[in-house]
């Protein structure tokens, strides 16, 4: 069945029985944290997938046969579906109810953590394959006609039709970020087309480097660009834009100073839309815009190049 043809709640709940730890979680992070518990009260664990596959190993476990149906351990469970299992062997009993205690609330910390990571990879696809669908009977034009050929973001269209669909999807909470490039005109006017156009793929190319996969990126202004977050984790948009400024910050040019403004802004429950947040979005990009501008070495840097 094409992916697109059954609703995306339905998809959620079949669709997990296709993922494995390794697809949900950063083993390495997660291994890190078991281990230092395991130290910590001393003991061994065992983490597999739904079927016993092992995937994070601490201690000695190579003559254990996990048997995931008549000794599950503590199990992992994302949209009512076992996606793994946790088995402990070595505990002092005196210190057993805290271990079981402590790694159950780590379960549950998994679980919330997993099934963000399984919304997002799903709502990515969901989208992808619906704006296929809707496009599937237009004329093709010349190279891909969703994409803005200067930067490879979606052009406007496209960006708001995946807009709608992520509305649609019922999915919160959203991050919705408007970046805005500042003083275009200024390299237009001083260095013509080549070098402004030269300054909006540098911008573009920064959000695009410190993006994942799951984010949607559109070209929506000559040097404006909108950008979503399906399923933010805590302070996720925040940090994004930082890493972006950091760079722009250092971006060593002879004539362009890239630099940015950002309004970030979220929708937080399923009755808002992420149309009526861009206006909110605008107004705390021009917020940002007023502060950056308003330091005391900003047109000094910005007028390097006329030298």
């Amino acid at each position: 069945m094409h992916y697109g043809e059954i609703p995306f709640e339905e998809r959620l709940k079949e669709n997990i029985r296709q993922y494995r730890s390794a697809d949900l979680y950063d083993l390495q992070i997660v291994g890190w944290q078991l281990r230092q518990l395991c130290e910590q009260y001393g003991f061994e664990l065992l983490l597999t997938d739904r079927h016993g596959e092992k995937a994070v190993e601490i201690g000695a476990f190579e003559e254990f046969e996990p048997d995931v149906v008549k000794n599950p351990g503590e199990k992992i469970q994302i949209k009512g579906h076992t996606v793994g299992h946790i088995y402990i062997r070595g505990a002092e009993e005196a210190v057993r109810p805290r271990i079981e205690e402590a790694l159950h609330m780590y379960v549950r910390m998994l679980e919330a953590w997993g099934e963000k990571s399984y919304l997002a990879r799903e709502l990515s696809t969901y989208c992808d394959e619906l704006a296929d669908r809707v496009e599937a009977g237009r004329q093709q034009l010349k190279g891909d006609e969703r994409k803005d050929v200067l930067t490879g973001t979606l052009n406007k269209t496209y960006f708001e039709n995946r807009m709608k669909i992520i509305d649609r999807a019922e999915i919160a909470p959203v991050a919705l970020i408007q970046a805005n490039i500042n003083d275009w005109k200024f390299f237009h006017d001083h260095f013509g087309i080549e070098e402004s156009d030269r300054l909006i793929s540098v911008v573009a190319g920064i959000i695009r480097e410190h993006a994942r996969e799951d984010y949607v990126i559109g070209r929506c202004a000559g040097d404006l660009f909108n950008i979503i977050i399906p399923m933010p984790q805590e302070q996720e948009a925040e940090e994004f834009v930082e890493r972006i400024r950091r760079d722009l910050d250092e971006y060593d040019d002879p004539i362009l100073v890239p630099s940015a403004a950002f309004g970030i802004v979220y929708k937080e429950n399923v009755e808002e839309s992420l149309e009526d947040k861009l206006s909110d979005a605008e107004y705390e990009m021009f917020n940002d815009k007023i502060r950056i501008k308003n330091m005391p070495d900003y047109r000094e840097r910005l007028e390097k190049g006329i030298g």
